[in-house]
């Protein structure tokens, strides 16, 4: 696994990922002035174990609300498209199903179609009262636990030098304050290493809960009843698994139990029985793009694009009316 993490073929594959779309950008034009020469001494410092993970500038973006992403060199995120490469088609095969975020053919509308699927499943087609048992886990990127992540990786893993190589990557970051803690916001393997560490949970969840009707994307996850009292009761038993084997704590104020009747939100939509709407930040984030970006022909589709999946009518006509570059 390491030789083909290492090896020139796969360093020259993941800077032709890489690049797209960057190759304008100061550090990665000045990266590719001596491409050959800077991938070969990746190459030679993988292969000799010199090699070091550099340090992170750091940024803020809000999406939609503040967050804090710490950027890697080029040289370093060259390194993460090639490790995630090899790493992710071994891991993928190992996740259930029901694991949305950053995965091939999965993703945000995914996940909401099989939220839909199951909560016809659970309500008899809307003849039963479909309960929803809605969970976040507080700060989850900052609060990821190295020493049990590099367990995991151990027990995947049989290759020692691929062991070594993400012990390097996972401890080029700490979260403010602590020690041996966190994973960087904007890492490529950090998309796949939360996969993993969340795979544990999600295998307690379909194995030893033995739940049907749960869904995962990220730190965002629901189970589904038409049971009320059997959500109640799963609280204590999901809460203290990620505290015991993942030091993660559910996030108080995001967690509740809610009928679908009344309305779920999950994953930019307000879900109902038989249709959703678009949740209010995600409107008014949307409209704000559109108005950044007037005249982008192809943002305006993108949203358009979006909005098929929802009853958005209201929505749609808005867009069509604004100076956007587009006809009705």
């Amino acid at each position: 696994m390491y030789d083909s993490i290492i090896s020139l073929e796969n360093l020259y594959g993941a800077w032709m990922e890489f690049v797209g779309g960057k190759k304008y950008k100061r550090d990665v034009a000045e990266f590719a002035l001596n491409l050959s020469k800077n991938i070969f001494q990746l190459h030679e410092d993988l292969k000799n174990k010199t090699y070091q993970h550099s340090e992170y500038t750091s940024f803020k973006i809000t999406d939609p609300k503040a967050r804090d992403i710490h950027k890697s060199s080029v040289r370093d995120r060259l390194l993460h498209h090639a490790i995630y490469r090899i790493l992710y088609p071994y891991f993928d095969k190992k996740f259930i199903y029901d694991s949305y975020s950053c995965r091939l053919g999965k993703g945000t509308h995914k996940a909401n179609e099989r939220f839909k699927y199951f909560s016809r499943k659970v309500s008899k087609n809307n003849t039963r009262t479909c309960w929803i048992l809605k969970c976040d886990i507080r700060k989850f990127f900052a609060n990821i636990d190295h020493k049990i992540l590099m367990q995991i990786l151990e027990r995947h893993i049989d290759d020692k030098d691929t062991v070594w190589l993400l012990g390097q990557v996972i401890s080029s970051f700490n979260t403010k304050g602590r020690t041996d803690v966190g994973l960087p916001l904007g890492n490529l393997t950090s998309q796949l290493l939360v996969n993993i560490y969340m795979n544990e949970f999600d295998q307690f969840v379909k194995h030893q809960l033995k739940e049907k009707y749960y869904i995962r994307y990220a730190d965002d996850f629901v189970f589904m009843s038409d049971n009320e009292n059997h959500l109640e009761e799963l609280i204590p038993e999901i809460s203290k698994f990620l505290e015991e084997k993942l030091k993660l704590g559910l996030h108080p104020d995001k967690l509740f139990i809610k009928t679908l009747s009344s309305g779920l939100d999950f994953l930019g939509w307000v879900h109902f029985e038989k249709h959703k709407v678009l949740r209010t930040a995600t409107k008014k984030r949307m409209f704000r793009n559109l108005t950044k970006k007037a005249g982008k022909k192809e943002t305006v589709q993108s949203y358009l694009g979006l909005l098929k999946h929802g009853s958005t009518r209201k929505i749609k006509q808005k867009i069509v009316k604004q100076d956007v570059g587009i006809m009705a």
